[in-house]
């Protein structure tokens, strides 16, 4: 976790930062290794301090042991944090805007008492994030692992007339039973007319003969996540199903190929994107292409028509493209890619062609 320390320290000192106040529990955990539940760091170019309460202390020397533990006592986080600042000579504090709530900044901006301003930031210890270390690949690539060894199980399961949910709820404990801590995310499992919801979660809705179910799960291993989407087709398959099938799988397979280190994301997502236009279904693809993942299921870099993003050796993207007809079906296909000094490599392993069961 040093490292990690120093890297944002040396960022802060290049970008003129005179601390930055870190909120963010994912983040928290990734600079200081602490995994409690309340907690907050301060990280200045020299001083790395987290700021928790009596429940915490003893953790937190365990687990952060290069950090100085200040205590806090009630509700008066923010006010033990203007001390640090106050104490330090900090008159500028970095924040993260888009992880402090409104109430949490008043707070601060109070216990400041403009005796040190506040200024906003994003994504500054995302973009540390983004390029993963060795042990957080090995720990992605199991999480990938849990999931599709339960999918593969999953499936010789599976049968007309089980649940939406109780297909999501088998799953996941498929995926606790072989390490997973949980799942990454609510899973998608969402059959016949619910396939064209791209975000249909499972519900009570029983699946049937001649229908289409969309997968879209994945867990958390170690903290770090996977997230893979797989269509398939219970008992048998329209000439049309079969169509739409294809092209989102070439248009998945055209994208991965496509990727390499320093690519833009916005130019990765247009692989995708013109492909589906080009086969007429440019208006039922309305998502991004892909987005990274880590130990959050969505995080930098994002793969979509506004992304400035560019792919650096080390990230780990999804890229899945989708055709989404309206109470008819739909179609996605997701994959985790390492991107690589060589170009890429695919973490997932599923099959693409189409499953019919």
């Amino acid at each position: 976790m040093n490292q990690r320390v120093t890297k944002l320290q040396a960022l802060l000192k290049r970008n003129k930062m005179e601390a930055l106040l870190v909120t963010y529990r994912p983040n928290c955990y990734y600079i200081s290794g602490f995994t409690g539940t309340s907690g907050v760091l301060v990280i200045t170019p020299d001083d790395s301090i987290l700021v928790t309460d009596f429940r915490y202390l003893s953790q937190v020397r365990e687990q952060a042991p290069d950090f100085t533990v200040v205590e806090h006592l009630g509700n008066q986080m923010y006010a033990k944090v203007a001390e640090v600042c106050l104490n330090l000579g900090i008159s500028t504090l970095h924040f993260e805007s888009e992880h402090l709530s409104f109430a949490e900044y008043d707070d601060l901006f109070r216990a400041l008492d403009k005796r040190v301003s506040l200024t906003a930031t994003t994504n500054v210890i995302e973009e540390i994030r983004a390029i993963k270390e060795e042990i957080e690949l090995t720990y992605i690539k199991e999480a990938i692992h849990i999931a599709e060894e339960s999918f593969h199980q999953l499936l010789t399961e599976l049968a007309p007339g089980m649940s939406e949910k109780s297909i999501a709820l088998r799953l996941e404990w498929l995926m606790r039973e072989r390490g997973a801590s949980g799942v990454s995310f609510d899973m998608i499992v969402a059959s016949g007319i619910r396939s064209s919801l791209p975000h249909g979660v499972a519900s009570d809705k029983p699946i049937a003969a001649g229908e289409l179910v969309t997968f879209d799960f994945g867990c958390f291993y170690q903290g770090y996540a996977s997230d893979i989407t797989r269509t398939i087709a219970i008992g048998s398959c329209s000439t049309k199903q079969r169509e739409i099938y294809e092209v989102v799988r070439v248009a998945n397979e055209k994208t991965i190929a496509a990727l390499f280190a320093g690519m833009n994301a916005r130019d990765a997502d247009a692989v995708a994107r013109d492909f589906i236009r080009q086969a007429g279904f440019e208006d039922c693809f309305g998502h991004g292409t892909g987005h990274g993942i880590g130990l959050d299921i969505h995080e930098f870099p994002r793969l979509g028509t506004s992304s400035k993003d560019i792919l650096t050796p080390g990230m780990v993207v999804t890229v899945e493209p989708g055709i989404y007809l309206e109470n008819q079906f739909g179609v996605r296909i997701e994959d985790d890619i390492l991107i690589t000094s060589e170009g890429y490599e695919v973490l997932t392993s599923l099959p693409k062609e189409l499953i019919i069961l």
